[in-house]
């Protein structure tokens, strides 16, 4: 289950606001902790088995994260695990559910905390409670992908 989901409606198709949020080294325009991404090795977009570097920053605080995709559904779903060193810290997860009329969608954006009690004693003293953060991330995350998702739907 996941620790933080937050949701939000978006004037945009469905598929439009997947690609933009499968085009990962994007990420970093919209997340306010995510600076970055780089496809590694042949990948050049999300699909399973897909892996990036992350590139994060918080405050004076930076750190770099390694991800693999796990699923990979054009419009509907995307979900990625995310890795420091070998060691999996979290997975994300967004679902894009069309609204009834096919003009917009809800975009859902969860996180899930995958790391030991020590490891997240140790990372909320260097970047702050993931929970408050994450939710906090997410939200504004989300809103900035509605500005872009919503501006791109405009000139369709």
């Amino acid at each position: 289950m996941a620790d933080v989901r937050e949701s939000l409606h978006m004037d945009a198709p469905a598929e439009l606001v997947y690609d933009l949020v499968a085009d990962l080294p994007r990420m970093g325009e919209w997340s306010p902790e995510c600076e970055r991404v780089i496809w590694r090795g042949n990948a050049t977009d999300a699909r399973p088995g897909s892996r990036f570097v992350g590139h994060n920053r918080r405050g004076t605080v930076r750190w770099v994260t390694f991800g693999r995709v796990v699923a990979a559904e054009r419009g509907r779903y995307l979900a990625f695990d995310v890795f420091v060193g070998r060691i999996q810290v979290s997975r994300w997860e967004y679902s894009f559910e069309q609204d009834e009329v096919g003009r917009g969608c809800t975009v859902t954006e969860q996180w899930t905390d995958r790391r030991s009690r020590l490891q997240r004693g140790l990372g909320d003293r260097l970047v702050g409670n993931r929970v408050e953060v994450n939710r906090r991330s997410i939200r504004l995350t989300l809103a900035a992908l509605r500005r872009v998702a919503e501006g791109l739907a405009v000139h369709r």
